[in-house]
């Protein structure tokens, strides 16, 4: 099982190369416009809300655990961005509204179905907005247009994911102990951001890239504390238009 796991994460793509493809693609696309090979305007299809969601979900599905909401996203980013490219096809209010609504209640249905954790007592807990307890290996944190405030306890943290558009979370690991020599946190912020709590005698890395914002290691240690550098905590990713930071009480 551990093998199935390493050999998922490997498999995964990094969001920087899925960024430089995208760019690659959309500057193509406009030098295509531009020198009239295309017969339609690509800037209206590209910078359009339609084509976030698609491209939020699929930095979801590609990068996070929830593919739920990443499908959701992706298909109602397709929908919409159908009229942009047909232009004989159009869509009335009358079709949207139920549209956005029953993708809104899609994604409440799947998010109570598959939770992210359970709490210390066993017990599956979603609230937002104060400090929520969670005894998990793996951390699978998102947030979509909100936040909230987690204290993960483990004595086996083997690292995951943390996804943040237009939202932040803060993650505290102050009650875990690393599983492995090297541990690794995925890290995706846009236009938002997150804040991880870490024991001073942590070894952490950090190997974010930033575009438009920043990721910064705020660690406090004293003279006097001595870093474990047996194990250590990578912290990789991508931040575009956002931020975070790393550090400890």
């Amino acid at each position: 099982m551990e093998k199935n796991n390493k050999l998922k994460r490997r498999n995964k793509l990094d969001p920087r190369v899925v960024l430089g493809i995208g760019l690659v693609i959309i500057g193509a696309l406009i030098l295509l416009d531009n020198i009239f090979l295309l017969d339609f305007n690509i800037l209206h299809i590209i910078f359009s809300f339609p084509s976030i969601l698609i491209f939020i979900g699929i930095l979801i599905l590609m990068h996070g655990n929830n593919r739920v909401l990443g499908s959701i996203l992706l298909v109602l980013g397709v929908f919409l961005i159908i009229p942009r490219i047909f232009p004989w096809i159009y869509y009335d209010k009358h079709i949207i509204l139920p549209v956005l609504i029953i993708a809104f209640g899609l994604f409440i249905i799947f998010r109570k179905r598959f939770p992210h954790y359970k709490n210390s007592d066993g017990d599956q807990s979603e609230t937002e907005g104060e400090y929520n307890k969670y005894d998990t290996d793996r951390l699978n944190d998102i947030s979509i247009f909100g936040g909230g405030q987690k204290i993960i306890t483990s004595n086996n943290f083997k690292g995951g994911n943390i996804t943040s558009i237009f939202g932040g979370s803060e993650i505290d690991l102050t009650n875990c102990a690393l599983a492995n020599k090297t541990v690794v946190i995925d890290i995706l912020a846009i236009f938002g951001g997150s804040t991880l709590i870490v024991p001073k005698e942590w070894n952490v890395i950090l190997d974010v890239f930033p575009l438009f914002g920043g990721f910064s290691n705020k660690i406090r240690r004293a003279p006097e504390t001595k870093i474990d550098m047996k194990k250590t905590l990578i912290i990789k990713g991508l931040v575009i238009f956002g931020g975070g930071e790393v550090k400890s009480f």
